[in-house]
């Protein structure tokens, strides 16, 4: 090869380089995601972590699980360049919800938090909440049910803690958890974190709507949640369990599985089926 055409092959090179790094960001400032709405139940062992992805270009996650596994699910889960959680939710500080939590403050860029302020001494949960500090992140404290509007027809209800658990020790941390709805049209999802029979009759007491298509059944299917008169209420069609595979606490209960089987709901388990994605699509909910 000549010395002129060498030349010219690495102006061509340079100039195809240049290109690329030009387009990947334009690429990414014209992408606008479907409008559509997907809910992802990711695998990340004994513990909740879900991703909901609005049809407005939120990102919102409840819970990140026992540890670093959710860096993965949200990497398979989101686009590569999107580093963004717009809305992060700590239902309660147990280390099953709250572990992965603290990766993904150090990985992601999020926006804001929810959560109810709770005392409880767990090394996990003060790391959390001095990463939380150190990002200078906003943080608003759960302390009353409200709405929180993320679109047209699209909101997230907030249905517990019925009132401030703030500076408050709670005898049983599950019956902290924030529960919450998510309501797109007429699809909804209802988040249980991991919410007992007590919590469920505190709900069903207070009057709220609680029916939803989809249930994400409070912890992991233990037999210490959903009860009967609770889904009577919920009326769900399908169930999901975020439990792990062989885990030690033997969840989920065969006795919720068939209760859940009695009401018709069908149910699908991470310990089974892995992360488990749920798209809106033509006002027909789809399974992938």
């Amino acid at each position: 090869m000549s010395m002129k055409r060498a030349k010219v092959y690495k102006i061509l090179l340079l100039a195809g380089i240049v290109l690329i790094f030009l387009a990947v960001p334009l690429f990414v400032l014209k992408y606008k995601p479907v409008k559509n709405l997907e809910v992802d139940f990711l695998d990340v062992g004994q513990g909740d972590a879900i991703l909901i992805k609005s049809p407005f270009g939120q990102n919102i996650l409840i819970d990140g699980g026992p540890d670093g596994s959710v860096l993965e699910e949200l990497s398979d889960n989101l686009p590569f360049w999107d580093r963004q959680i717009d809305l992060m939710i700590l239902t309660h500080p147990h280390d099953d919800h709250v572990t992965g939590l603290i990766d993904v403050l150090k990985r992601y860029k999020v926006k804001k938090i929810l959560f109810t302020g709770v005392v409880h001494d767990a090394p996990n949960y003060l790391e959390w909440l001095s990463e939380v500090k150190q990002k200078k992140i906003s943080l608003m404290i759960i302390d009353r049910p409200q709405t929180i509007k993320l679109g047209e027809d699209c909101n997230l209800e907030i249905l517990f803690p019925l009132d401030s658990l703030v500076g408050r020790e709670v005898e049983n941390l599950n019956n902290s958890s924030i529960v919450a709805r998510l309501v797109q049209s007429d699809k909804k999802f209802l988040f249980m974190g991991d919410a007992e029979v007590e919590e469920e009759n505190a709900l069903l007491a207070s009057g709220v709507e609680l029916s939803a298509q989809v249930l994400k059944v409070g912890h992991h299917g233990s037999d210490t949640s959903t009860s009967e008169g609770f889904l009577r209420a919920v009326k769900a069609e399908r169930a999901i369990i975020e439990v792990g595979e062989d885990n030690d606490f033997g969840h989920p209960n065969l006795r919720i599985l068939k209760r859940l089987e009695r009401i018709g709901a069908k149910t699908f388990r991470t310990d089974l089926e892995g992360t488990i994605k749920i798209r809106e699509e033509n006002n027909q909910l789809y399974f992938d």
